[in-house]
């Protein structure tokens, strides 16, 4: 399965270094940080770039050994990151506390007065680092973190939409952002009337539209309806997938559903019984959703390779899903394994 050579996903949004508490202690207990990189945009660029599609990472760094470590950790995954400008003070961070099947994951950001977060308008030239791309993808935690940073997100949309690229955006709603002022609802519409692709969450959808399905429909009812009052809202959008994540006792089930060129695909639900890591889950999903389309798979192969990505990250410590086209296939054919591969 190749992809075609022409293809070329460029992505927007802040490079992070992400600080684990180790040995599954909390905050108060911590002596011992554990560091990844990660970062929404990133992590789904690291991915693809394994699945074989050629990835632009941008976004705005300082220049210190931090923010190398960082690219260095991006350029060991092919991804690119020669069209990154420079300039600001430091690197975003936040803090992870991992939970267990009693108490939640906790994060604490510190991503004030960023490089990323100090963005100004017309600090990237996006005619120019979107001339040889096929595709633009974005999420919404970019607006989330600085009104400056939403509005270099708006120069990129703009000029990709000029350029009549598909965009796809990823909501991404994170609480604990939104800091300076503005109610999501007054920033994410106007930014994502211009998607073409788009992965949500029915919460998401709530608090920047004020989308309401009953609670008691199914999902599959509840998510057909969301995308005809979405496309209301979106006029240029084509492609809705949403992962649905439910408990049961101590396992975790977990399903994708997808809605492409008219017509509605779901997977099998997942039973997962242990999970090593759910942050990137999410932008896992997202970049197989984005593999499948730019291999042009059917409906139903894009949702199973979206959530086979998204379950797969679960296994994996860190941001990134490091994984591969042969481990990803094999999981679709064949599900969960405890075997040894050897």
């Amino acid at each position: 399965m190749n992809t075609t050579p022409q293809t070329r996903i460029a992505t927007f949004g802040e490079l992070l270094l992400r600080m684990n508490v180790a040995d599954g202690n909390r905050f108060t207990q911590a002596n011992e940080i554990k560091i990844h990189v990660g970062g929404a945009e990133a992590n789904v660029c690291v991915l693809l770039s394994q699945l074989g599609i050629q990835t632009d990472y941008i976004t705005r760094l300082p220049q210190n050994d931090l923010a190398q470590l960082a690219l260095n950790e991006l350029q060991k995954y092919n991804v690119t990151t020669s069209k990154c400008v420079y300039g600001g003070e430091r690197l975003g961070l936040y803090f992870v506390e991992s939970g267990n099947q009693i108490r939640q994951s906790q994060v604490i950001y510190d991503r004030s007065n960023s490089s990323f977060s100090t963005i100004q308008k017309d600090q990237i030239d996006w005619n120019k680092v979107l001339e040889d791309v096929t595709h633009f993808h974005w999420s919404g935690i970019s607006p989330g973190v600085s009104n400056e940073a939403g509005l270099a997100c708006k120069e990129a949309i703009l000029a990709a939409h000029k350029k009549g690229l598909p965009i796809s955006s990823d909501f991404n709603y994170r609480s604990k952002l939104w800091q300076y002022g503005k109610h999501p609802s007054e920033i994410m519409p106007d930014l994502l009337q211009y998607s073409t692709i788009t992965v949500a969450d029915l919460d998401a959808i709530e608090i920047y539209f004020g989308i309401k399905t009953d609670i008691n429909e199914s999902d599959e009812n509840r998510f057909q309806k969301t995308f005809e009052l979405l496309k209301e809202k979106m006029p240029y959008l084509k492609t809705l997938a949403m992962s649905f994540r439910k408990s049961e006792g101590q396992s975790h089930l977990y399903k994708g559903l997808l809605i492409h060129e008219g017509n509605f695909f779901q997977t099998q639900e997942h039973k997962i019984h242990v999970v090593t890591d759910q942050i990137g889950s999410g932008d896992a999903f997202n970049a197989g959703l984005l593999y499948g389309l730019s291999n042009k798979l059917s409906g139903q192969e894009c949702i199973e390779w979206a959530t086979a990505c998204g379950v797969i990250k679960q296994s994996i410590h860190g941001d990134f899903a490091i994984s591969s086209n042969a481990e990803i296939s094999h999981f679709i054919k064949n599900g969960s394994s405890n075997r040894i591969n050897r």
